[in-house]
This record gives C-alpha cells, structure tokens and sequence, in this order.
C-alpha cells in the first residue's frame, strides 16, 4: 500500500528579505527533518497517527514555526496554545486549547485521544491532564523567541496607529500541521499554532476544532489547515473537503481548490495540506509563501517556502 505524508509550517511566511540565506536554509532543514521523522515511522508499518504525531513534534520545537516553542504572543504578553489530531480509521480525535505549560501540545492531544472522552479540554485543565499523563511540562516562557517578541510590538504600535491591516501574513499568525496515509490504507491529521500575534486573551482558532483545522476520514482525506482561524470554521473547511469528496464526487484537488475559493472571496491568507484515499497530496495557499514540504512514493524529500520547491535528499 502507498504510504504518504505532507506537512505545513504555516502560511504566514517572511518575504525572503527578511531572513538570512542561513535562516532560510535552517528552517527548510526543519521542514526536511520534520518530514523524516515522520516517513521513519510511515516506512516501518507505523501508523498514520504516530507519524503525524512526530512530524508535528519537530515543528512544535523549532523555533521557526508558531506552534509550541516559537509561538505568537496574546495581547497580555503569554502564549495560549492549540492543538488536535484525528484518527481517520475511527473518527478518533483529541484536542486541546489556550493551554499554556504543555511543551508539545500535539502529544497531549493524541494522549487525550487515546483516553476517549472527553474529546477537547481547554486552559488550566489541559495542562493539568498532561502533566498527570507525565508529559513535558514547561515553563511560558520556553516558547518565546526574540522574533515573537517584535512582532508584539509591531501589531501593538499597528493597533494604536490603526495600521492593523497592513500587518504581513507572518506578522499575524501561523501554524503546523501534518497529514498521513500509513501502509494500512489508514490516514490522519493533525494541528498545531500559537494562534495570531496579539490575539485577545482565550481566544481559540480552528486548529483544536475538528472538522475545521483538522479532519481526517478514511475513504476520502485527510486535512490540516493555516490561515485567519474564524474562517475556517465558518467554512468547516476540513469537514467541507471532505463532504465534497464523498458526496460530490470530487477529486482532492477539485475539492481543495473549492474550499480555498471561499476562503479567498474573504481576502485573507490560508493554505491547507491533505491527502486523498489513495495517497494523493495537494498543498494550496494564497498567500505569499507557505512553509510545506511531502515525500513522494519514492522516499524523496520535497521541502518549499515560497513557489520554489526544493529536493533534499532521501527520508
């Protein structure tokens, strides 16, 4: 069976002026190491849940991506974190919101997955489950960064002036996310973020929410989205691909593109990974640039910023 895997950095990327050559390369090393930490397990006969689980993992711990260390700053100066992912074999899935002390969010969703119910927890009582499960607990400030800090007070100096919407896709917001099909013929989703820079404290987007940001079903695809998060869940995007897969007779692409058009009518940076039944991977976006990368059948790495794709190697 075609094992398959493709993930996302978010689609808030920096026009290339604003990193180093050396950054640049960095954070596409990231994506690459991402992706192989994945197919290791997808190669092995592992599932699609532990693979997207571990490619996420990667992501949450660099320091290039908003999600775990690295994620955006609230409007009160903290990080409130989301997280969720779905076993597309059982409709299983996990979630946790504005959860503050967890290092790798992705993993306590996943451990609350497996627990059964509830299904999402929020705040002071997701922290409390992982750390009861003995998962790495940390302190706030683990995922500062230099980068996040300035882009505090450039959206802080944006709201005063009201020059909030001139802020770049990469000021704004990000996320990571991942999706797999293992050996099995079984696929699964996941999705991570720190939200949007400034964000109103207890604000929740549509990476914890299933059917929105994540949705994974067997048959037809899994997703993982990035973008303005209210509008995802509007739109129901993951769930929405999925429906027009299964009900209208849709191709992957066709149904991607569809959700996409929604999501541009409303003028605002997104972008989604899935993949389809039988191992198929799209990578959409609208916006400048998409941090994403896939490995092809044949174990190749395939990693991108911007419109240019890079191959660097086998997984």
């Amino acid at each position: 069976m075609t094992i398959a895997l493709a993930i996302h950095g978010g689609c808030g990327t920096l026009p290339k002026s604003e990193m180093t050559d050396a950054e640049w390369a960095e954070a596409k090393a990231h994506l690459a190491k991402s992706l192989r930490a994945g197919w290791a397990i997808l190669a092995k006969g592992g599932s699609a849940v532990d693979a997207v689980e571990a490619a996420v993992v990667v992501m949450e711990d660099s320091a290039h991506f908003n999600a775990g260390h690295g994620a955006a700053l609230n409007a009160d100066g903290e990080h409130e974190l989301d997280a969720s992912i779905m076993d597309g074999a059982t409709l299983a899935a996990g979630a946790l919101c504005a959860v503050k002390r967890i290092r790798n969010p992705v993993t306590a969703a996943k451990a609350l997955m497996r627990r059964g119910d509830p299904l999402l927890l929020t705040g002071p009582a997701g922290d409390a489950f992982a750390q009861a499960e003995g998962l790495d607990i940390v302190t706030n400030e683990h995922f500062s960064t230099e980068r996040r800090r300035k882009n505090l007070a450039s959206m802080k100096i944006r709201e005063l002036v009201g020059t909030m919407a001139g802020a770049s896709e990469a000021e704004k917001h990000g996320t990571v996310g991942a999706v797999a099909r293992d050996q099995a013929g079984h696929l699964a989703a996941a999705t991570s973020t720190g939200g949007y820079t400034n964000k109103p404290p207890g604000r929740v987007g549509d990476s914890p929410i299933i059917g929105a940001g994540t949705y994974a079903r067997d048959g037809r695809c899994a997703v993982s989205g990035t973008g303005k998060g209210e509008y995802f869940i509007r739109y129901c995007v993951g769930h929405e691909i999925a429906s027009l897969i299964g009900y209208a007779g849709l191709s992957l692409q066709e149904a991607a593109e569809r959700a996409m058009a929604e999501l541009t009518a409303h003028k605002i940076g997104a972008g989604l990974v899935a993949i389809g039944a039988d191992g198929e991977i799209v990578a959409p976006y609208n916006s400048g640039g998409m941090y994403r990368g896939w490995v092809t059948p044949d174990g190749l790495v395939h990693v991108a910023t911007h419109a240019d794709v890079d191959m660097v190697g086998q997984a």
